[in-house]
């Protein structure tokens, strides 16, 4: 089914993936207060869906998104006010969202769907900025829009926008969503919060044997709901917490496997099965559109 608004012509649908962190280590802390990261991106072959339209007349309206988030706030506006600002264009969009990946999860929602508009408008509005450029917009706009933008699973350092591309083993996912929202700007100031974690080596990382992320206990304290579903599903396999969270996540082999631990999962969570992505369904949206 389409958003509410989503009907005439010149309308087109592209892709917002969710991500997850295999690992997420906070090793430092610049001046400025930024925490400085370690963590794997892995890109999914699921997310949201954006979709857009050009307008003549310069304006940016979004049309439908999530009604817990202003336009004035919403990544994908923002990024779409910036691109105009950066190119010079002269053109407007209408922007509607199908939101699938849950706000406050720790799977890059807002972010996947910045990036999303970032290449897509980039390239119907005749921009021609190029991918660095477009990653250096994102990072204005959240550390884990880069990735996004570049759709390569990588290790991401600094405060996020440091990348290495990665090759990961082909996986399969059980997302567990227990229905909370946590903030991640209240996690990073959390006192108990581990923030001198000693780096590990890219070889560790990309292979997994480095695991673990520096928010799940802050996480499992804070929000009771988050640590029931860790536990739950770290009784059937290996539970991690994405990201800030609340979001967790347990990694299989294979898709039978996965289904047969969502089928299980509790009421009123929600679990979805999903594969990793060797890279972001987004380029493909790209390149059938015309070019990357």
């Amino acid at each position: 089914m389409l958003p509410v608004g989503v009907e005439g012509a010149g309308w087109s649908a592209w892709p917002a993936p969710a991500k997850l962190n295999l690992n997420l280590r906070i090793v430092g802390r610049r001046a400025d207060g930024y925490h400085l990261l370690q963590t794997v991106f892995r890109l999914l072959d699921w997310g949201d869906t954006v979709y857009l339209r050009a307008r003549g007349d310069g304006r940016i309206v979004r049309v439908s998104g999530s009604v817990d988030v202003p336009a004035a706030e919403d990544l994908a506006v923002r990024a779409a006010q910036a691109l105009q600002v950066a190119s010079g264009s002269v053109l407007g969009a209408d922007i509607a969202l199908d939101k699938r990946i849950p706000q406050g999860g720790g799977l890059g929602g807002g972010s996947s769907d910045a990036a999303t508009v970032l290449r897509a408008l980039n390239l119907i509005w005749g921009c021609a900025l190029d991918v660095d450029h477009l990653a250096g917009l994102g990072l204005r706009l959240g550390a884990d829009v880069p990735v996004f933008v570049r759709g390569a699973n990588a290790l991401a350092e600094g405060v996020g926008e440091v990348l290495t591309p990665l090759v990961l083993t082909p996986a399969w996912y059980v997302i567990v969503a227990p229905g909370v929202a946590v903030p991640t700007a209240a996690l990073f100031q959390a006192p108990e919060l581990t923030r001198d974690a000693a780096p590990e080596t890219i070889a560790r990382l990309s292979c997994g044997t480095a695991r673990g992320n520096a928010f799940e206990p802050v996480v499992r304290a804070r929000y009771p709901a988050v640590a029931a579903a860790l536990d739950w599903l770290g009784g059937l396999s290996a539970a991690r917490l994405s990201g800030s969270g609340a979001c967790i996540y347990a990694e299989l082999a294979d898709c039978a496997s996965a289904e047969r631990i969502a089928s299980t999962c509790p009421a009123p969570w929600k679990a979805w099965v999903v594969a990793g992505a060797e890279r972001s369904p987004l380029l493909a949206a790209l390149e059938d559109f015309g070019k990357v």
